[in-house]
């Protein structure tokens, strides 16, 4: 007993350490940590300019152009999820290390949601009040994005290694991941809209937390296999 809980300490220093290293070297390009979040807020601005100051029509596409902008604003940085670690040779010895590979991509699957989509839902209630939302939608459009961005994280972390060294990643990357995106879209925005028409929000909710859950099991595993794939 004593023996699995030193073995559990010591996995979770280890991933403690490697979301320390994935942080501080992601905030030497503060530009680049900064894109995903600028951009968030340049999409969604743009849809009450464009559409117009009708209140009803704001609301009712609200989750939806919010929803839809924080996830194409997480894809941004999905391409550089291991590209740096790829070109210096890293990746090679992390693939090699006795550390598990599963626990270092965990790690910076882990980095990309405080990094890319954290920031992604304490913004949303501000933008949310542009289309006229009210504090219960805004505080379930935070708790879905807070569930559902995570999610996105772990799933684009497979696309990023399979797309790893592939002329053209960035299209490939999309084409992969977005169909695999579709569920979290319409459960994230479905449960704002479920609320407003004055229906549950229970299993939206559930069904978010049951993708995440799926996700943090089977996301490292297929993301390990593609990463030894596309290194071979």
């Amino acid at each position: 007993m004593k023996k699995l809980q030193l073995k559990k300490l010591g996995l979770a220093a280890v991933l403690l350490a490697a979301l320390r290293r994935e942080i501080s070297l992601a905030m030497r390009q503060k530009g680049e940590v900064l894109t995903p979040l600028m951009f968030f807020v340049v999409i969604a601005s743009l849809f009450p300019l464009g559409v117009g100051p009708e209140s009803a029509l704001l609301l009712r596409m609200a989750p939806g152009v919010l929803w839809v902008s924080a996830l194409l604003a997480a894809m941004l940085s999905l391409q550089r999820l291991f590209a740096m670690d790829y070109a210096d040779g890293s990746l090679e010895q992390m693939v090699l290390s006795a550390t598990p590979l599963g626990l270092l991509v965990a790690a910076k699957a882990l980095a990309h949601f405080l990094l890319s989509g954290l920031p992604l839902v304490l913004m949303a209630p501000v933008l949310g009040l542009q289309f006229g939302l009210e504090g219960r939608a805004l505080g379930i459009l935070m708790l879905t994005l807070l569930l559902g961005t995570p999610t996105l994280s772990l799933i684009g972390s497979i696309g990023a290694a399979l797309t790893l060294g592939v002329r053209g990643a960035g299209v490939l990357l999309s084409l992969l991941i977005l169909p695999l995106y579709i569920p979290v879209l319409i459960f994230g925005a479905g449960a704002v809209e479920a609320d407003a028409a004055g229906l549950g929000i229970g299993g939206h909710l559930s069904l978010l937390a049951a993708l995440l859950v799926l996700s943090i099991f089977f996301a490292p595993l297929a993301t390990t296999t593609a990463l030894r794939i596309s290194l071979e």
